[in-house]
């Protein structure tokens, strides 16, 4: 017992070296095993206070608080597992850049056999460990940033697409330039030398460089139109816990993206074409075929048009009473529950309860925060098209403005109801 008293002193909840079982990680999966219990637990109807069962208003209150205040706790876990895994990541990306250098040497001598040892070779070796060791030196700096990710991750702490494609056609450039300067510092003789020089001419490289211009445009240009339609209330964005490998495949809610998966195979593919052809040829840049070209270029024309097309502000169509079974039809009165249809509400990746529990319906000068309502494996208010909320007894009898404003901070339209005296 004394040893895991010190444990518990030693490896707090916002621990960071990733392993231990009591550590940020290990924290925030306890939390959240306990909110979908206690969740379970009161969708079922165990756990309420007996003075309230005779009140459902009451009742769906203290739930929703409950949950409220739950999800809260797991929500700040989730940040302090976050901040766990940006301080680990950074060695895992080192470990790969390292294995990256380590199985270029293996391939370089596997290839050498029979074939002989070439200054080519050496060069490539060489420029490996000169990228390897720049992309430490970098991990380094920004180690409390995610290391070698913290270019890739926008602002919305997640890995950017745009980012990342760029960033590979970057080092796969820097790379071959370094090879070919490596070649013509060890050439002896002028014909070797303007034959190195050669191959860096624009006729020999203006695929690869349409190629990277067209990559970092996308890149540039895709940041700017998310910022200018998330200030004008257009794109709703949800900050993410961590980043994740996924991102790269998936939209804001985590599932698959079409735009972003085609967008990252054919670069992947293109880089790889590109690498076996400067394998091939390392005395030049490899020289991309105008198909290929052509093929990056309507990749990222789909992949910016998706980004242009996504997203829209959340609407309210419509605000009706909501009726239980065996209610009299009626006008909307104080203390009534009004149903709210639209869509949007949820944006991608606010399904969290956290992020659930920071919607809220203004309701003439008054703002009602949308209740939790709890069910097996879920929540069944609020939803992305219906929001269920009382009328308080503090909104004035007559014209009403209904709005709501999502968990991204989103206001919808304003839709006007009579509440009857």
């Amino acid at each position: 017992m004394a040893v895991q008293d010190a444990e518990r002193r030693a490896h707090g909840g916002s621990c960071t070296c990733g392993d231990c079982p009591l550590g940020a990680r290990e924290g925030h999966r306890r939390a959240v095993a306990a909110f979908l219990v206690k969740r379970d637990e009161l969708a079922a109807g165990r756990g309420l206070p007996t003075a309230l069962a005779h009140s459902a208003g009451a009742s769906r209150q203290w739930v929703s608080d409950a949950l409220t205040e739950s999800a809260r706790a797991v929500a700040e876990r989730g940040r302090e597992a976050g901040e766990a895994w940006l301080h680990t990541v950074p060695r895992h990306t080192l470990l790969a850049v390292w294995g990256a250098v380590a199985v270029i040497a293996l391939g370089q001598a596997g290839t050498a056999i029979g074939a002989g040892w070439t200054a080519a070779r050496t060069a490539g070796l060489l420029a490996a460990l000169v990228v390897a060791g720049l992309l430490t030196a970098a991990a380094r700096l920004h180690r409390a940033r995610g290391g070698l990710l913290a270019p890739l991750i926008g602002e919305d702490n997640r890995l950017s697409t745009s980012r990342t494609v760029a960033s590979g056609w970057v080092l796969l450039v820097v790379f071959a330039v370094l090879v070919l300067a490596l070649q013509l510092a060890g050439a002896s003789g002028p014909g070797r030398r303007d034959e190195l020089i050669a191959g860096l001419e624009l006729a020999r490289g203006v695929g690869l460089v349409t190629v990277l211009a067209v990559v970092c445009a996308i890149a540039v240009v895709v940041r700017r139109v998310v910022t200018v339609r998330v200030l004008a209330q257009r794109l709703q964005k949800v900050r993410a816990e961590r980043p994740r490998p996924a991102d790269l495949l998936c939209d804001d809610s985590g599932r698959g993206s079409f735009t972003d998966v085609q967008y990252t195979l054919v670069n992947a593919v293109a880089v790889v074409f590109s690498a076996v052809r400067l394998a091939r040829r390392p005395d030049q840049l490899p020289d991309l075929p105008w198909a290929l070209v052509l093929l990056v270029v309507v990749s990222a024309a789909t992949y910016f048009a998706g980004k242009y097309a996504e997203g829209g502000r959340p609407v309210v169509l419509s605000v009706v009473r909501a009726r239980e079974a065996g209610d009299l039809d009626a006008p909307i009165r104080t203390g009534d529950d009004i149903e709210i249809r639209g869509a949007g509400f949820v944006p991608p990746g606010a399904g969290t309860p956290d992020r659930l529990a920071r919607m809220v319906v203004r309701i003439g000068p008054v703002h009602v925060h949308v209740p939790l309502v709890p069910v097996p494996g879920g929540f069944a208010n609020p939803s992305d098209t219906a929001l269920t909320v009382p009328v308080p007894v503090d909104v004035e009898p007559g014209p009403v403005e209904v709005q709501v404003v999502t968990a991204a901070g989103v206001e919808t339209n304003r839709v006007v109801v009579d509440v009857a005296d």
